[in-house]
């Protein structure tokens, strides 16, 4: 299957990526930064960059990798927890306007499903009305949302602790996740019992 991957340098998406990549699949990654192409190509993927908020560019690089599903992973969050506040409109930015570039792109190309992050937890104002937004959206276009638990893991705000339920191991979040390619439209939470 050809498959579109958002953000595919992100937690989820670089985890993601090589294990769609050894279930046969064709995997388009998509990152923002030209210095991250080397990554995704020694993990078996075409790579492309793109500014999501670059609608016309997205729908053109979509449109050339002709998925059958596009996964969105998407996301603009700090490294460092502490600056959350301060950066949670850019975040809901991501989940409003990247979310409906994403979808435009995915129209366009023809895509048959598109998958989306999401939390399984609320959000308290702004984040929470944009998460409902992108939900939603992606519902509405057929879609699937994957509510996923507090990642936990190398390269998270929880390395070295567990974050209070609902959580995930990274690992085991990409694992649940490739099996989604085939979900019917709908939501689907990612976290441990």
């Amino acid at each position: 299957m050809r498959v579109f991957v958002a953000g595919a340098t992100g937690v989820i998406g670089i985890r993601l990526v090589p294990l769609l990549v050894r279930e046969g699949h064709d995997v388009t990654a998509l990152t923002r930064d030209p210095a991250k192409i080397p990554r995704l190509t020694e993990l078996g993927a075409t790579a492309v960059v793109c500014d999501v908020y670059d609608r016309d560019r997205l729908i053109e690089v979509v449109r050339a990798a002709r998925p059958e599903v596009v996964v969105h992973q998407l996301t603009d969050l700090p490294d460092d927890p502490a600056l959350l506040p301060e950066r949670a409109a850019a975040n809901n930015r991501m989940r409003r306007e990247g979310t409906a570039n994403l979808l435009a792109a995915a129209r366009a190309g023809a895509a048959r499903r598109v998958l989306a992050q999401s939390v399984a937890w609320e959000l308290p104002g702004d984040g929470g009305a944009a998460v409902r937004e992108m939900e939603t959206a992606v519902i509405d276009a057929g879609g699937v949302i994957i509510r996923y638990g507090r990642f936990y893991g190398p390269g998270t705000y929880y390395e070295d602790a567990l974050p209070d339920p609902p959580r995930i191991h990274l690992d085991e979040a990409a694992r649940r996740t490739v099996p989604l390619l085939d979900a019917a439209t709908g939501v689907v939470v990612v976290a441990e019992p």
